[in-house]
Order: structure tokens, then C-alpha cells, then sequence
């Protein structure tokens, strides 16, 4: 089998050094071009020294490009710096995954709401795709130009799936609550990740504004504007949709939001991502933890039918066993989601594309829990990613990601 030709533009940050990791384990492909603007010349493992003798490759400007034959690029860039090469390799025979969140919102008008940058190439909307293959895989086949999503969002998203794509949960109220390593800031020395300023410490941030938000958002308003117990992709979940439909005793085919829809005859055509009517601005806190990598997300949410939480007397112990089933039928031929008995811990994924959810049901407060862990450099970010290029080019979605999480 020929190998794919991988190109890696801006290998000298933590994202790019894991996406050169986990490519040169990777039996499909052959990295072919690994850039560096500032230490262009030196060796990757200069930069990176835990890969001497193993990457040795010498790091190039971005314009080697040219003249090198690439299948397929990982622009492991700044935000606000990726569109400037999008928009530079439109119409070049190579594929894009982009890691920043220059094409994930949906338009240039809402990313210049969020991002301190006006966007230069809105051209490339119209060709990317959001990059979770657990919801978008039919449309990552086919795409030029798939926007890696960010570290937060993959693991609230993955989190709340289910229930908003079943209209299990309320628009209202949700609350997503986020810890993250200090790998989340970047290479870049800075106050946030100073020792003496993340040692012994913990912190909220981005209150309110974090632009991971509206990134959340958004995917979560795509999937409740679609038919309820839909699949993004071409799986359909019948067995589930059977045990709601048992337990909610509505059809299998109508939204619990009916009585909002009503408000708008064209709600089941619309294809507007930020129907108001559909899912509430929600909430979301980051928060940063004083360890080296790994997200660890706690969401809260109001069952929107009541009926299910009653389950017990009848075919489940609890409302907890219920939403278990739901999950675990709604990721059950997705490789990197395990839904977990008991809450996970960081180091249950540290360095692994896995993302493992917990979800269970309070009856006390009403409240629906869903605690979800990823490694943010991997699951939330290159792993992603390279889950992302194995769809692209009809690998097996595991190929090169198949390690296991390093504990302790």
C-alpha cells in the first residue's frame, strides 16, 4: 500500500508535537514535511528532544509546500493564523485539518463575535466541516477542509449528545463545568502557566466569554433542530429509541420540544443552527487544574419528560441504568467512547484518544449528570485529529490510535 504524504505546518507547540507522535506510529501514512517559521533549519527533535532518534527530521519554512507532494496537512497554528494558510492553499490537491477554531463556527460573523480578529478568508465556510467523526463522519469523508474541534467542546459535545439528539434534556439550564491541564494555555511561557502561579493552585477563567461557548453551542443546536433520535451520520439507533419511546411514552419520532416547536410551523425543516426556540444559551466554566494535561468536564441538565425518570417500575433498576442504556447504544460503534460505571479520572485517558463518560440521574435534585475525561492533547486535539485524517482516507478510524491511556 502506498503511504500517505503528511505535511505538519507549526510543529513546535505541544499539539504539534503530538501529532508527529502519533503519526510516526502511524502504518498508513509517511510524514513528508514537518514546518517551523522560527527554527526552520533545526532538527524537530532540537525542539522536542524526548524524539531523538526517532524524528530526526529537519524543520522547513511553510513555503516548502510547494514544491513537496502532500495527500494531506495538519495546520497545527494560532488561531487567527490558520485562515492566512487556507486561504494561501485554496485549490492545491491536498487536504486540510485545521486545529484552530478559524472554521468551526459556522460563519465570519460569528467567529469576529467571539475572536479578537476579523476573518480573512470566509471562502473556506462553505468547504469546512466540523471534525467529530462520533457525529460527522459521513461529511469528514468528503471534505477539503475539516475543523479540528476545540479541547473543551469535544468533551462537553461527546457529554451531551445523546441526550439533546433523543430531546432527553430541557433547553434550559444547562451548566458545563470544565477542568483543564495547563497544557490547554500553550508552549508559550505566560502568567497563566507560570509554576509559581498554577502550583497549589485553582482557578476559574473566561467567565462568560470563553470562546469555546458558543463552539458548544452551536453543535448542540444542530443536533436538537434535527428529528428526534436522529443520527448526524447514517447510523440509526432503533434499539434506543425503542427503550425511550417505552419509558418517555412519546413517539420515537417527535421532539419533547413540541410544545416550543409550535411556536414555528417550519421548525422540523429548519436548518438554522441557533434556533432560540430549540436549546437556551448555556452555561460554561473552564477552570484550570495544576496538572499537566487532561479535561475532565461535570455537565448538568433538567430531564425534558418526566416520565422516564420513573423507569425503575418497570424494565430499569433506575434512571441511571436507563440513561446508561442510551448511551452506551448511542456510541456503540464509536472506538474511542466507553461509558464508565463509575466516574472517570484524567488519568483513566492520559495520552489516549479515549473519551469515557459517566451518567447517571439524581433523584433527590431532578438533575441529570454527565462527567466526561479526555486528554486535551490528544482526544481534545491531535488524536482528534488523525481520527479525523483515518476518515478522510478510508482507514479504520483506529489506525495509530490504538494506545493505551498511561497510568500512573
Amino acid at each position: 500500500m502506498n503511504k500517505k504524504k503528511i505535511g505538519v505546518i507549526g510543529a513546535t507547540g505541544y499539539t504539534g508535537s503530538e501529532i508527529v507522535r502519533i503519526l510516526s506510529q502511524h502504518p498508513g501514512v509517511e510524514i513528508a514535511l514537518i514546518t517551523s517559521e522560527a527554527r526552520a533549519g533545526e532538527k524537530f527533535s532540537d525542539v522536542h528532544p524526548f524524539f531523538q532518534g526517532i524524528v530526526d527530521d529537519v524543520l522547513h519554512p511553510a513555503g516548502k509546500v510547494d514544491d513537496t507532494q502532500l495527500d494531506l496537512v495538519f495546520l497545527a497554528l494560532p488561531h487567527g493564523v490558520s485562515m492566512e494558510y487556507v486561504k494561501r492553499f485554496a485549490g492545491r490537491d491536498f487536504r486540510i485539518v485545521d486545529f484552530s477554531g478559524d472554521f468551526r463556527l459556522g460563519s465570519p460573523e460569528v467567529y469576529e463575535q467571539w475572536y479578537p480578529k476579523k476573518h480573512v478568508w470566509p471562502d473556506g465556510f462553505r468547504d469546512a466541516v466540523y471534525g467529530l467523526p462520533e457525529l460527522y463522519a459521513d461529511a469528514i469523508r468528503e471534505a477539503p477542509l475539516v475543523a479540528n474541534p476545540g479541547c473543551f467542546p469535544t468533551g462537553a459535545i461527546l457529554a451531551l449528545a445523546p441526550l439533546v439528539d433523543k430531546r432527553l434534556i430541557a433547553g434550559e439550564g444547562i451548566i458545563i463545568d470544565s477542568k483543564t491541564g495547563v497544557t490547554g494555555a500553550g508552549i508559550k511561557a505566560s502568567d497563566t502557566n507560570m509554576f509559581s502561579n498554577v502550583n497549589d493552585n485553582f482557578k476559574a477563567y473566561g467567565i462568560k466569554t470563553h470562546r469555546h461557548t458558543i463552539e458548544i453551542q452551536r453543535i448542540l443546536e444542530e443536533l436538537a433542530v434535527r428529528p428526534s433520535g436522529s443520527r448526524v451520520d447514517t447510523n440509526t439507533d432503533t434499539d434506543t429509541d425503542a427503550a425511550i419511546d417505552s419509558a418517555v411514552r412519546v413517539d420515537a419520532g417527535a421532539a419533547p420540544h413540541s410544545h416550543r416547536e409550535a411556536k414555528d410551523a417550519s421548525a422540523s425543516s429548519s436548518t438554522d443552527p441557533f434556533r432560540k426556540e430549540q436549546l437556551a444559551p448555556l452555561q460554561f466554566t473552564p477552570h484550570l487544574l495544576p496538572v499537566d494535561r487532561g479535561i475532565l468536564t461535570t455537565v448538568y441538565a433538567r430531564p425534558e419528560a418526566a416520565g422516564w425518570t420513573t423507569a425503575g417500575s418497570g424494565m430499569y433498576n433506575s434512571g441511571r441504568d436507563f440513561l446508561e442504556k442510551i448511551y452506551k447504544e448511542y456510541y456503540r460503534d464509536k472506538p474511542f467512547v466507553h461509558i464508565s460505571s463509575q466516574p472517570p479520572t484524567l488519568k483513566e485517558v492520559r495520552a489516549s484518544n479515549y473519551c469515557k463518560i459517566y451518567v447517571d440521574f439524581d433523584e433527590r435534585t431532578g438533575n441529570i449528570i454527565v462527567i466526561s475525561a479526555i486528554d486535551n492533547l490528544v482526544k481534545g486535539a491531535a488524536g482528534l485529529a488523525v481520527q479525523n485524517m483515518n476518515v478522510m482516507f478510508g482507514f479504520d478510524e483506529t489506525d495509530g490510535l490504538t494506545h493505551i491511556p498511561v497510568s500512573p
